[in-house]
């Protein structure tokens, strides 16, 4: 066992007794400023379940505006006011929708509330630790974000409005005030958010690399942890090394909007007046930028895939296929992620020579990409499946993690992606992939640990419901999207009925808007399962509802503060010895027998 392991058991029983010793806790510091990581990991979860709907709504207002472009609607004027004058949204307010969108659910969602949430939860609990290796640090985190959250929504209630540069805030239009409304105040708190935000997320972080490094329970070796928890080792690790990027890109655009730097501006004339900056670079924000957004796209997919190899094994009561495999696959991707940045760059005047590096490394990623579904697809051959709501929304990422990524594919080409860059193409490809993905590994595991967090069930039928309308219809919506990428229809335009050429999808785009609207009912159909479950769910009775493997069923119902009464158990075996020798599973806690057989 190595060293760490054993500074990890003696650091448990320096803590026992701690564990032990209750005591009187008020409501603050309980449930507001809980340094208990199962507390925090829920303050992330419902957070993110608030912005989640906020960003779902903007994306209902935007789909309104190109699914019915010559339509008003007057109860807009009534919500929005003189953003919607007439019951139109205007065009600059279309942009800090689409921006603020973006924006919410890639960083604020899928990046905080995913890590945040399961990070939290499942890592002390599957590693046997009591908590995590700095509970202050774990609150400070959860606040920080908290703190970015009230900024960034303040932005939506400024004069000018929110941040309308795209969700990439790409210079030279973040960098000027006076270039539209949405680059005033807006911007600055949009930046000053992010700031806050990474803050979070680097703290946060740090606590999860510290606690799975030295906090591990007696015989908990790296080979022996879930794939959950090497996942969302690797997601903190790239975190850590990328989003300091973004926050140095961040810091030098509030300078260049308010100290009068030029890092980002050159050259520029803005109604008909000569600014007087020279020698930035727009281009440099974009390297900056992308730096971190590539990594970014697997700090939200790396833990959506970890939770749904455990929850694929779990459900078809059998390891999982190839454990060496996935965990070097993942390795592959954290390393990959940080060499293929400059694809989201190759129409803005790459050097080619340059651009076939980055080709041939973006094409090597689906490499361990293709090892992953190899491996989930044969762990669920022949299997003894259990079709819960949680290993729906499994085989729903799989599905998607693999229609989504084959476009990548096309995309990764920089030839073709000069075609397809600033069209729906690219739009289709990275909410399959990336967004409607990675939403369904965070589903399944709300429902799968929803037990665990709560102590009671989620309604499965409502689940079901959840999953079949959420999966058809994400399919409805993006899929087509395809076809108008490839027809050359551009992204990010207001109004096409004013174009001959993009007339025709006049009805598909009606159709998608309608089908965004049914799916984000659906999502509000699951908020009112999982807050009315909390409360009225059916009861837990048994430790282990699901028959898995791993430490956080040993643990009572509904565990307190420090996790385990009495002693840390012991791990003796791996995670996944599901189906050996005639059982159908077989708890890490359990010792290995003189007859069991060594094929797992």
């Amino acid at each position: 066992m190595s060293t760490v392991a054993l500074h990890g058991a003696d650091v448990h029983s320096a803590h026992d007794a701690h564990g032990e010793h209750h005591h009187h806790e008020t409501f603050i510091t309980k449930y507001v400023f809980s340094q208990d990581h199962k507390m925090i990991a829920k303050q992330f979860l419902i957070t993110g379940m608030i912005w989640a709907i906020i960003g779902g709504l903007f994306s209902v207002l935007f789909r309104l505006q190109l699914g019915y472009p010559e339509s008003t609607f007057p109860w807009l004027e009534d919500i929005l006011g003189h953003w919607a004058k007439g019951g139109k949204i205007q065009p600059e307010f279309y942009y800090a929708l689409v921006t603020m969108h973006g924006t919410i659910l890639v960083f604020f969602v899928l990046t905080a509330g995913l890590s945040g949430t399961f990070a939290n939860f499942l890592i002390p609990l599957q590693i046997g630790a009591r908590d995590m290796a700095s509970p202050m640090l774990n609150m400070l985190s959860y606040w920080f974000f908290f703190l970015a959250s009230i900024i960034m929504m303040s932005s939506l209630f400024v004069q000018t409005g929110p941040a309308s540069g795209g969700w990439t805030i790409y210079p030279p239009l973040s960098a000027l005030g006076d270039a539209s409304s949405g680059s005033k105040i807006g911007m600055d708190l949009w930046l000053v958010s992010m700031a806050m935000f990474i803050v979070s997320s680097l703290l946060g972080g740090l606590n999860y690399i510290t606690t799975i490094l030295n906090m591990r329970t007696k015989g908990m070796s790296m080979t022996r942890m879930p794939l959950t928890v090497w996942a969302l080792f690797f997601t903190a690790v790239l975190g850590v090394l990328s989003f300091p990027v973004l926050l140095s890109g961040a810091i030098l655009l509030l300078f260049d909007r308010n100290l009068g730097t030029s890092f980002y501006l050159s050259d520029i004339v803005v109604n008909g007046k000569i600014l007087p900056n020279e020698g930035g670079s727009a281009i440099l924000f974009q390297h900056l930028f992308w730096f971190l957004g590539h990594p970014e796209v697997y700090i939200i997919l790396l833990p959506a895939m970890g939770m749904s190899s455990e929850i694929l094994s779990v459900n078809s009561r059998k390891p999982i296929f190839g454990y060496m495999a996935m965990v070097g696959s993942m390795f592959a991707i954290a390393i990959l992620a940080f060499l293929v940045w400059a694809h989201h760059m190759f129409v803005t005047g790459l050097n080619p020579f340059l651009g076939a590096f980055f080709v041939l490394l973006t094409l090597l990623i689906a490499v361990p990409s293709a090892i992953k579904v190899f491996n989930w697809l044969t762990t669920l051959w022949r299997a003894n499946i259990r079709f819960t709501p949680a290993m729906m929304f499994a085989i729903g990422f799989v599905s998607l993690f693999i229609s989504g990524g084959l476009t990548g594919i096309f995309l990764g080409n920089s030839a073709l992606d000069i075609h397809l860059h600033d069209t729906y193409f690219v739009i289709a490809h990275f909410h399959i992939v990336m967004g409607v993905a990675s939403f369904f590994g965070m589903f399944a595991g709300v429902y799968h640990w929803f037990p665990k967090m709560y102590g009671r069930y989620l309604n499965t039928t409502l689940g079901y419901i959840h999953f079949w309308v959420t999966i058809i219809g994400a399919y409805l919506i993006f899929w087509p999207m395809h076809y108008e990428g490839l027809a050359g229809m551009p992204r990010r335009y207001y109004d096409y009925s004013g174009w001959e050429s993009f007339k025709m999808f006049g009805g598909l785009n009606e159709f998608i808007s309608f089908v965004a609207m049914v799916v984000f009912a659906v999502q509000l159909l699951f908020v009112f399962n999982f807050f009315y479950s909390i409360f009225k769910g059916r009861k837990v009775t048994t430790q282990n509802p699901w028959g898995a493997n791993t430490l956080e069923w040993t643990t009572p119902i509904r565990p307190g503060h420090g996790n385990w009464v009495g002693e840390i158990p012991e791990v003796h075996r791996g995670a996944y010895d599901y189906g050996k020798d005639g059982r159908e599973f077989i708890p890490q806690t359990e010792p290995i027998g003189e007859h069991e057989s060594k094929d797992h």
